[in-house]
């Protein structure tokens, strides 16, 4: 990975993280970025991950409106003081993010970040906007470590691992390019902000991830994370 050289620069930084998650695939009732991880909401390990960086970014937090009231409630149950942006999140994640990016000054650079990978390390988001800063956009993504097979109209056909990236978060770019990309009208194919960006003309940068950049998706997510973090905490010390 890179090394900061001067990781101000006199340009301005912004987080957008995504915290719409509904749980469904958890089977729990409250969205799972506020699910407990070692105690706390997974959310709270997210803002300060960003909270951290040296490029001491302005957090924005998009979420559904219903649960505003809430997360400001726990916030004071924890003792949640890093300060952040609350806004509405929209129909989908694109939606969302678009929201996010009206608070984002121009000429500044922007890392979109889920809000449930609580692990993700601060060299990587450092990494990220140093990389964007030079080459207008980075994807954080790791090479698969599986055997990955395509499945079209029924034939099964295998492809090239070392060709295959995994998509991670966060994904930084240059303001401007991500604000242009989003004046696009919405289309399905729009899995993430790098697509969006490749739509509007342009080619996407990848970075190095991290295989323990995790996402909190299932029941057992928690577990992992839970065990992740304390490795992390270890090896701090």
């Amino acid at each position: 990975m890179s090394h900061i050289s001067n990781p101000s620069s006199h340009i301005s930084a912004y987080a957008i993280i995504v915290a719409g998650g509904s749980g469904s695939r958890m089977q729990s009732v409250v969205p799972k970025q506020f699910l407990l991880l070692n105690g706390r909401p997974v959310l709270m390990y997210t803002i300060e991950a960003f909270a951290r960086s040296a490029y001491q970014p302005e957090i924005i937090v998009v979420m559904h409106p219903n649960y505003h009231i809430y997360w400001q409630e726990l916030c004071a149950e924890h003792s949640f003081t890093i300060p952040h942006q609350i806004i509405s999140g929209g129909d989908t994640r694109f939606h969302s993010v678009k929201n996010g990016l009206e608070l984002v000054a121009d000429d500044s650079l922007v890392a979109v970040q889920d809000a449930v990978r609580p692990i993700t390390s601060t060299e990587i988001i450092d990494n990220a906007y140093t990389q964007a800063a030079e080459y207008g956009n980075a994807v954080v993504a790791v090479k698969s470590r599986d055997s990955i097979r395509s499945l079209r109209n029924g034939v099964s056909q295998s492809l090239l691992r070392d060709e295959i990236y995994l998509v991670q978060t966060p994904q930084t770019f240059k303001s401007g390019l991500l604000k242009k990309a989003y004046l696009q009208p919405f289309n399905d194919g729009f899995t993430d902000d790098a697509s969006v960006v490749e739509k509007d003309g342009h080619m996407i940068h990848i970075c190095d991830g991290d295989y323990q950049n995790i996402k909190i998706t299932f029941p057992e997510d928690i577990a992992i994370a839970e065990l992740l973090l304390k490795k992390q905490r270890h090896s701090e010390r």
